[in-house]
Formats: C-alpha cells, sequence, structure tokens
C-alpha cells in the first residue's frame, strides 16, 4: 500500500536547525548521537511475547520510548477499556497489530497535546529534500535540515496527522524516536525548554546518560523539562545570594514517575526526589528509573491510589522496552496486622536454583517500590534473574 506524502506545513530554517540542534544535542557543529538518528518507535510483533511492549535497543531513546510505553499502558488498561463489564488484564494487553498502531497514534498525540497546553502543538516530520546545506556552523545529520512544521489548534486534527502519518515513527531504523523529541521541544517552544533546563542544571537536554536524560522524561511527563523533581516552586538561596525559584512539578500527571539511583549521594538530593504529584499520579502508571535504567510499573485497579485498604496488598507489573515483564505482590499490611501476621515471602528460583529472601530483598526493583511504599514487602510471581532486573 502506497504511503501518503506530506502536504502543507513550512520548511524549516537555517536558524531554525541550529536552535533545535543546540537545545537539544548542545551543538549544530558536530553530528547528534547516531542511535537519534535510525531508532524508531516500534512494538514487538502482536502474537509474540508481551504484544503491549515497545522494543528499542539499548540507547539514549530508551527513557523517551519509555514514557510513551506509560502511556500506551495506560491506553489499553484504562483508556479503552470496556467500562460496562470486567476484562482480565491478560486479554487488555493482547492488543492486534491495529490495535497497537491506535494506542501508539493516540499516545503520542495526547503526550503533544499536553506539552502544548491543550491549544498548540507542532509536528515535525521530514521531507525529502534538504533546505539547509553544510556549513562550519551546521553539520548535517539527514534529517533535521529536511524538516517541515505542521501546526495543530485542536486535539482531533491532531490525532487524525499522527495516525495518516505515523509510520514516519514506526519504521526502523528511521529517526521515529528524534522526530517525536523535536515535536516535543518544538511545541514547548526553544526558550521554554532552555529556561525549563535551569542554566545550572544544564543548557540542553542530552547528557551523558546511557538511557537518556531525565530532563527529556519531565518534558514529556509535566510538559516542562525541569531538573526538579518536587512539587510547586521553592526558593533557594543563602546569606550571599538571593532566593531564586526551582520549578518542579506544577500539576498531578496522569502518569507518575519513581526513581532509585542506589544508596549514594544522588538519592539524598531533594532534587532528585519524585514529590507527591509524580509519586501518586491519576492512575497507577509509572515510568521508572532505576540505578538509569528506564521502565514501567503498573497496576490494572484505578482506584488502587484512591483507597487504602486497596493499597494494603496489591499487583504491580514491571515492563523494560528491552522486552522484560516481572509481576510481583506488594504487601503493606505489616507484621502487626492481622492480614500480614503470617506473611511470607516465597523463594524464587533462578536458573533452576533456589534464591533466598535476602538476594531477592537487595534487588534494586524491590528498593523502587519502596520508595512509593515504603515497608512494603515484595514477592515475585514469576521466576527472575535478580541480574536482568534494571534491563
Amino acid at each position: 500500500m502506497s504511503r501518503p506524502k506530506l502536504i502543507g506545513g513550512r520548511a524549516i530554517t537555517a536558524t531554525e536547525a541550529i536552535e533545535i540542534r543546540q537545545t537539544v544535542f548542545g551543538s549544530a557543529s558536530a553530528p547528534p548521537r547516531g542511535e537519534w538518528t535510525r531508532t524508531g518507535i516500534t512494538f514487538g510483533h502482536h502474537n509474540a511475547e508481551y504484544p503491549f511492549g515497545l522494543r528499542s535497543p539499548k540507547n539514549a531513546t530508551r527513557g523517551l520510548q519509555s514514557v510513551i510505553q506509560a502511556f500506551i499502558v495506560k491506553y489499553f488498561i484504562f483508556d479503552n477499556r470496556p467500562k460496562e463489564k470486567s476484562v482480565p488484564l491478560e486479554h487488555l494487553l493482547k492488543p492486534s497489530e491495529t490495535e497497537q498502531v491506535t494506542a501508539l497514534w493516540t499516545s503520542i498525540s495526547e503526550i503533544l497535546w499536553n506539552i502544548g497546553e491543550k491549544t498548540k502543538t507542532i509536528v515535525c516530520l521530514p521531507g525529502e529534500l534538504p533546505h539547509i546545506g553544510h556549513s562550519h556552523a551546521y553539520f548535517q545529520d539527514n534529517v533535521t535540515e529536511k524538516l517541515w512544521m505542521f501546526e495543530f489548534n485542536n486535539l482531533d486534527d491532531l490525532q487524525i496527522f499522527i495516525k495518516r502519518y505515523i509510520f514516519f515513527f514506526t519504521d526502523d531504523p528511521s529517526p521515529g524516536a528524534l522526530l517525536f523529541l523535536y515535536s516535543a521541544v518544538w511545541t514547548r517552544g526553544f526558550e521554554n525548554v532552555r529556561n525549563d533546563l535551569d542554566a545550572s542544571k544544564g543548557s540542553h537536554l542530552m547528557g551523558n546518560y546511557e538511557e537518556g536524560s531525565l530532563n527529556i522524561v519531565t518534558l514529556l511527563l509535566s510538559g516542562r523539562a525541569t531538573p526538579y523533581l518536587h512539587n510547586g516552586v521553592i526558593y533557594v538561596g543563602d546569606e550571599d545570594h538571593y532566593a531564586l525559584p526551582q520549578f518542579g512539578i506544577l500539576s498531578r500527571s496522569r502518569v507518575g514517575l519513581l526513581i532509585w539511583d542506589g544508596a549514594g549521594e544522588a538519592l539524598r538530593v531533594q532534587s532528585r526526589q519524585p514529590g507527591s504529584r509524580l509519586k501518586t499520579p491519576a492512575l497507577p502508571v509509572w515510568v521508572t528509573s532505576c540505578m538509569g535504567h528506564y521502565g514501567v510499573i503498573f497496576n490494572s485497579n484505578r482506584e488502587l491510589l484512591r483507597n487504602y485498604h486497596a493499597e494494603k496488598r496489591f499487583e504491580l507489573h514491571h515492563y523494560t522496552c528491552a522486552g522484560f515483564f516481572v509481576s510481583m505482590t506488594v504487601d503493606n499490611r505489616g507484621q502487626d496486622d492481622d492480614g500480614g501476621a503470617n506473611y511470607q515471602r516465597q523463594n524464587t528460583k533462578v536458573d533452576g536454583k533456589e534464591s533466598d529472601a535476602g538476594v531477592l530483598q537487595s534487588t534494586p526493583i524491590e528498593k523502587l517500590i519502596q520508595t512509593k511504599w515504603a515497608e512494603s514487602k515484595i514477592s515475585f510471581l514469576s521466576a527472575v534473574d535478580p541480574a536482568k532486573m534494571t534491563l
């Protein structure tokens, strides 16, 4: 089937090409990291294991793809769930190929629309020919210099457009992840992104992170590329300097964020601690950053974060775009509670050998979950190698 050609839009200018590359990568005179120009946003086969999941290589696009994955999970479990009847989770997470595509263009549209404060969104897609030549100020990357910009002031129009041209994002190899990031940055605005970042924390989105900068994650989750994860605004200063505002998360997100960096100094830095607006989102779906590795955890009960009793004992599911999946039970009842008095953690077989509870208690995923449920005890419901739990 022939693919539709781009119609309308306006071509990128030389000034804009330099500015978008500087804002995202820090330089326009050097090539961007190669994975950004060749990594698409792709699902596994719909008949394969975990067909709800995106699959991406272990590179700097992983954080961005994990946010999209979280919105895809939200779509399958909550947005698209039939309201008139109960549907098992395993059925909700077995989409057809058509349902995969629908979840993707819906999620991409929702994220961009939120970044644009539900008033204006700009989508960047490449044409066939470059508009800007190679020079000492601009190093061609075969994507940025070919961009066309399309502006939308209506969510329905945005969704129709993304659906029509979804192949730009899903081809693999392709710059699909970069096109989505460019669209997010363009929608937010170059100057706004730079102001969000705070010069003391970095002047551009990228950094030397194996799976991507946290600033990209906050841009996609909250609409602002802030390095600060606390609620609202706090003022920081000392006797020698005026107190300056640090803008954190200004409203509760539909999808949350949990972070565990290890027991080092970074964990004690206030700006690395998500506030309640990220830890307690509207729905029980979280992007996770565990020792620098991104993933998604989720629960299928819409009332989990609204009902104290629901949080006493419940299941969580963890998925990464490497194709790793594990389910676990989180028990918050405590030893003094009647329901938890007889709680015993189950040993789990790893490569055919018994793994004692002490090993499992030290897994990074468990520490991550305890940043939200501090006293919880966790038992894994499927065989899992602790060494692979942050892949």
